[in-house]
């Protein structure tokens, strides 16, 4: 599954620490989900959209394999 948390969270020029902070998760884990390593569980998914005032469907591209 496809992000666009690195887009978002540059666009407010905000660090992955600050980012992760925000949303309660380290930078390890925010590092993990930009680079495709790691799927947000529908929890975090609902913190960074939230946090990023977006719906999860802008920020979390769906791709059916």
């Amino acid at each position: 599954m496809k992000n666009r948390i690195k887009e978002y969270r540059k666009e407010r020029n905000l660090t992955q620490d600050d980012l992760g902070k925000a949303v309660d998760v380290t930078r390890q884990t925010i590092i993990s989900l930009e680079s495709g390593r790691y799927i947000a569980s529908l929890q975090l998914a609902f913190k960074l959209a939230k946090f990023f005032n977006v719906q999860i469907e802008d920020l979390f591209i769906f791709e059916e394999e």
